[in-house]
């Protein structure tokens, strides 16, 4: 059996029996593998696979610390020795330059010395050249003065002949001075660390290298071909680290020279494009043994060649990042060192007081949607101390305080928890719900909005749920039949629910058309969590049994009746408080996530239900029917173990 983490006490305060005044009194450490938070599998791994070159993969939520994880594997690299890479012109054949090896520091010095070497010799050749045409016109001069000065154009003709002779000349040697110095493709300092190169969002000339088009391909005003090629991210990488993120994101044929490129150590330039000059140019292969650390989401996956995740991990490792870690005393002082880390960074800002760093380990706590857990989407809490630090400054203070902390959570709300606030004052005004009163066949349902990878925060809104029971327009069956843009996963739920219905109420529900609508849900409906507000719905229709407007649900149904835990129910209770109702079911295997905020606790009863008819006693209006209907069910259904563990109505 697991080990359960300790129980510590309230975030807010627990930070005052830290020894510290702010996060000021925070040691950050150096290195960048030493500031990742939450990853220690992460970090073991990646410490392996610099010691060994080996390549990585990096699979998880946004924010995670993916890329500081690959960032921090090039200052683990064991110490060798760059290499520069030089181009030089190929006297045999133009379209394929020849590629010399160095080591790091001394293509800066060969090209300097070539350099020198042909201004020397341009200097002789234009010495050399002074003289010719000096020659032509002194013999134009003294031809003049043998002709007895009667030929005046003999001196204008000598000086023609000189200057052509001398442009010709010039225009000659520059084009074979250029021609012999070679191009630094790859210059390193001698002691430079081992290169780390993002190429997330590169195209393919910009990852594998390229040849600059040329528009003077003839008459002697082209370029040669060795002064135009272009290095790519793979071979700025040799020695080092080659980074990109969202590798799905590359085309497959790039993802195939990424292979061959992984495989060979070495891959030669050419020019991408087939309308360019540089199309037909194509080097002798240059050196390009990196180390690949690729990352993405789950969905990077689907979009990877296949081969090339097996190259990863035939000859690497998959990571799958940390997206919560146990609140524990030592995690909760690795998030006061990352509030630290965030100060440090941004340099903007001033730093934290105790109050403050109790506020943010309090959203974390929220933002995990697990009862003894905190986030690790620690870019977002590191966007909400950087809003809090700009609020103070603009306050003209110089420490956050937990205030500051408190106003930027509302300043600084995410997208879609905007959208539901406007969404929720537009239904008000038009009474879109009832929140007093009792109704037959109508539930007030709880849903979230921004429930994906991309944000840890959630939006909670409540969605009228209404239900009617009709007799069957067919004469062989009756059809469940529901309205409101439904996804797959919902659709399922609705046909799951006609089982329980049937069960429930013992009646045949073949000879009924059970209309269920859910109301205003323009953008769409996905997931299972509303399965409890259809079978309350439509029982509630079918029975004519009032239900009490006043309560909110929220939980998935399995065809046996028992309710089953659901995301997000720290934003649906807050939701369900926010639209005015004041008492919210949940699920009981959920009431170890709920972290609601201080001011809702009073405005709000939750209580845990475990099986449907836990749910109806909660929500059907007290009278004849409710007692006939509860009477039924108990004779129809035994009673299950999660009926046994339902916890009290809590406050």
């Amino acid at each position: 059996m697991a080990k359960k983490s300790k129980l510590l006490q309230d975030p807010r305060e627990w930070v005052k029996d830290l020894e510290m005044d702010s996060t000021e009194d925070i040691a950050v450490p150096k290195m960048l593998i030493d500031q990742v938070i939450g990853q220690k599998h992460g970090v073991e791994i990646i410490r392996k696979a610099a010691e060994q070159r080996r390549h990585v993969m990096l699979i998880g939520d946004p924010g995670t610390g993916k890329s500081m994880l690959a960032r921090s594997i090039s200052e683990l690299l064991p110490k060798e020795e760059l290499q520069d890479v030089l181009v030089y012109n190929n006297h045999e054949d133009n379209n394929e330059p020849r590629v010399r090896v160095v080591p790091a520091g001394k293509g800066k010095e060969i090209v300097q010395v070539q350099k020198a070497q042909a201004m020397i010799e341009k200097e002789k050749k234009a010495k050399s050249q002074m003289m010719i045409v000096g020659v032509i016109i002194m013999f134009g001069v003294l031809w003049f003065i043998a002709s007895g000065f009667n030929n005046p154009m003999i001196v204008f003709y000598s000086l023609i002949a000189a200057a052509f002779v001398f442009m010709a000349m010039r225009y000659t040697n520059q084009r074979n001075d250029n021609a012999n110095v070679p191009k630094g493709l790859i210059l390193h300092d001698k002691d430079m660390n081992a290169p780390f190169i993002d190429a997330t969002g590169t195209h393919a000339g910009a990852l594998l290298g390229d040849v600059r088009h040329d528009p003077f391909q003839s008459g002697g005003l082209e370029t040669p071909a060795h002064e135009r090629v272009e290095a790519g991210a793979i071979h700025k990488a040799h020695k080092g680290v080659l980074y990109i993120d969202e590798m799905n994101l590359l085309r497959i044929e790039s993802q195939q020279s990424l292979l061959t490129a992984i495989q060979e150590g070495e891959f030669s330039i050419s020019g991408q494009s087939e309308r360019s000059a540089g199309a037909m140019t194509k080097t002798e292969p240059v050196p390009c043994n990196f180390v690949l650390v690729a990352a993405g989401n789950l969905d990077a996956i689907q979009g990877m060649h296949p081969a090339l995740r097996s190259r990863i991990r035939g000859y690497g490792y998959e990571i799958f990042m940390n997206s919560t870690i146990p609140d524990s005393q030592e995690n909760r002082e690795k998030l006061v060192r990352f509030i630290a880390q965030e100060v440090s960074k941004d340099e903007k800002i001033g730093h934290l007081s105790k109050e403050a760093v109790g506020e943010i380990i309090h959203e974390a706590q929220r933002r995990a949607g697990r009862q003894n857990h905190l986030s690790l989407r620690l870019r977002e809490l590191g966007g909400l101390v950087r809003v809090a630090g700009d609020i103070a400054r603009e306050l003209g203070d110089e420490m956050v305080t937990a205030a500051h902390i408190i106003k930027a959570k509302t300043i600084a709300k995410p997208l879609e928890q905007q959208i539901a606030d406007r969404y929720v004052e537009r239904r008000k005004d038009y009474e879109m719900y009832s929140i007093e009163g009792s109704e037959i066949g109508m539930v007030n349902g709880l849903a979230v909005m921004g429930a994906n990878s991309g944000m840890s925060e959630m939006a909670g809104i409540m969605m009228p749920i209404v239900a009617e029971v009709t007799p069957s327009q067919s004469k062989n069956a009756g059809r469940i039949i529901a309205t409101g843009k439904l996804g797959e996963i919902a659709k399922e739920a609705v046909e799951n629910v006609s089982a329980l219905i049937k069960k429930y109420t013992g009646e045949d529900i073949s000879k009924y058309d059970i209309h269920v609508q859910f109301i205003g849900t323009y953008e769409g409906v996905e997931g299972d969590s509303a399965s409890v507000s259809i079978a309350t719905a439509v029982i509630s229709a079918l029975e004519n049994a009032e239900v009490d407007q006043t309560v909110a649900l929220t939980g998935s149904l399995s065809v046996r009746g028992q309710v089953l835990p659901v995301g997000g129910v720290t934003a649906k209770i807050e939701a369900a408080a926010d639209s005015g109702v004041t008492k919210v079911l949940i699920p009981a295997m959920n009431m170890q996530d709920v972290l609601i905020e201080s001011k809702y606790k009073d405005m709000i009863t939750i209580i845990p239900v475990s099986t449907l008819k836990d749910v109806l006693d909660n929500i059907l209006v007290a009278g004849p029917r409710k007692e006939g209907l509860l009477k039924n069910l108990t004779k129809l259904l035994p009673q299950t173990n999660l009926s046994r563990k339902v916890a009290n109505p809590v406050t």
